[in-house]
């Protein structure tokens, strides 16, 4: 712009000095009057312009930063929704695994109840198989010189006396216990036999727990003549 006026100022000396040699000098004040007329809209039009060129560039500038400020939300809304989605999964597999230990927890419960049940069974048939052996505590003493005692952990000790004749005070004895599988299980045996567990087997299988102290009775006096 600033190159335009310059020339166009050349333009008019030229112009002026070529007027001078024809026109008069009304003409010529005529003619001045409209150069500084013209100057003068050209002046502010340019600044007019100048204003207008810098309003631009603001506006642009506005237009850049705005933009830069929507492209910025764009990038956080668009990290924020991938943090969610991931918070979201997270959630989901906590939730997951909640209610899996949720169902482990309930299985070990009715498992342990299961345990429970069958412990109690298992002890209730015990005590049972005790109980019966207490009551044929009389007939085992009257008929086999046998005496019953019940010791700890639901054990019981069977002592026989009146075996060797020699010495009919002397004490032979086993200790019997119901086992987790609620069998007869010999615990101990003084003095040993080899054939306890054989008798032990025996009354597994046949239930027939006379017979069973009848043999020991008889295995202790056999082993009192060697």
């Amino acid at each position: 712009a600033e190159d335009e006026i310059t020339l166009f100022e050349k333009e008019m000396k030229e112009f002026w000095t070529e007027l001078k040699s024809i026109y008069s000098t009304e003409q010529i004040n005529q003619t001045l009057a409209l150069r500084d007329s013209c100057k003068e809209s050209i002046r502010a039009l340019s600044e007019k312009w100048s204003i207008k060129l810098k309003e631009g560039d603001q506006m642009i500038d506005k237009i850049k930063e705005y933009r830069d400020g929507i492209l910025q939300q764009s990038q956080h809304i668009s990290e924020n929704q991938e943090h969610l989605t991931e918070i979201k999964s997270n959630l989901n597999q906590e939730e997951q695994q909640k209610q899996d230990l949720t169902d482990s927890i309930q299985e070990l419960k009715e498992e342990l109840m299961k345990k429970k049940e069958i412990i109690s069974s298992k002890n209730k048939a015990a005590k049972e198989k005790v109980e019966r052996l207490c009551k044929s505590k009389v007939l085992f003493e009257e008929r086999l010189g046998l005496e019953i005692r019940r010791i700890h952990n639901e054990q019981l000790q069977f002592i026989f006396r009146h075996i060797d004749h020699k010495d009919p005070d002397k004490p032979y004895m086993f200790t019997l216990a119901i086992n987790e599988q609620g069998d007869y299980e010999v615990t101990s045996c003084t003095p040993p036999l080899d054939c306890i567990a054989e008798f032990q087997l025996k009354v597994r299988e046949t239930n027939n727990f006379s017979a069973f102290v009848a043999n020991i009775r008889k295995a202790f006096a056999a082993l009192s003549y060697k």
